[in-house]
């Protein structure tokens, strides 16, 4: 898949190359691509997907030929402030889907969202048509729980290929919906794709979101903890310990992480 020349800095976080942008930066680039039917694809990336492509170079590569991989998680943003990115701030998957999909609305671009349990699109559209009125949502596609086979690969791409979005919104978790984009994006009809994995829940209503203050002093782990125990206390309770030993190795110079 043809890449656009990357429009920021990055900042290395354990191999990991997180664009040091904030939200409105991310805009400016998001529309410049657009603009100029630019393709690519934009991974939210938070402590789980730098820490599961320490033992997963696909991934590793995946993540660092994005257009733009946005700091989701606090732990990013810090490791970008202390590198001198002062102006570097949280770019959150569910932040930036609004925010993309009210600013769309002045240019007319079509959207399409792929993922979620059943239902989840379709609520997730009428939700968002409700908040932002104008908005053009052109389809959704509910994908299995398992690779596509091909007469589904066939049928998405037809679909794709007939509405023609300028936005394809991915609602998977990581590392699924990284690797469905990379394989996918130079196959579907659309210029940007966007991996913003539980926003789809958190917007169709279907998952509560932390409060505020919790997702900007780091703690949205311990609420999302609390409230899916059984799916995600293996994600949290083993990557968050390893990732904050590895980072203060990184960020005390004591091992280094090369960038491609």
């Amino acid at each position: 898949m043809s890449q656009p020349t990357r429009p920021t800095q990055r900042v290395n976080v354990l191999g990991i190359g997180l664009s040091a942008i904030n939200l409105d930066s991310a805009l400016a680039a998001i529309s410049d691509a657009l603009a100029n039917k630019t393709k690519g694809y934009i991974c939210v990336t938070g402590v789980h997907g730098v820490m599961e492509s320490q033992s997963d170079p696909t991934l590793r590569g995946i993540l660092n030929r994005a257009f733009l991989n946005t700091p989701d998680g606090m732990p990013m943003v810090w490791a970008g402030k202390l590198r001198g990115f002062r102006e570097m701030d949280r770019v959150y998957g569910p932040d930036l889907m609004h925010l993309v999909c009210d600013w769309s609305r002045q240019k007319n671009y079509k959207h399409f969202l792929y993922g979620g349990a059943d239902g989840v699109a379709s609520e997730l559209k009428q939700r968002l048509e409700e908040k932002f009125p104008g908005l053009k949502i052109a389809g959704t596609y509910t994908p299995p729980f398992r690779a596509l086979n091909a007469t589904e690969e066939a049928e998405l791409i037809r679909t794709v290929g007939e509405l023609k979005p300028d936005i394809l919104w991915v609602g998977l978790s990581t590392p699924k919906q990284e690797r469905f984009m990379a394989q996918y994006g130079s196959k579907l009809a659309t210029t940007l794709l966007f991996g913003v994995g539980a926003a789809f829940d958190f917007h169709a209503g279907r998952v509560r979101q932390a409060p505020r203050w919790m997702q900007r002093s780091g703690l949205e782990w311990l609420f999302r903890l609390g409230c899916e125990p059984k799916r995600l206390w293996k994600r949290y309770l083993k990557n968050n310990p390893v990732f904050a030993w590895k980072i203060f190795w990184q960020l005390t110079g004591l091992k280094k992480y090369d960038l491609p």
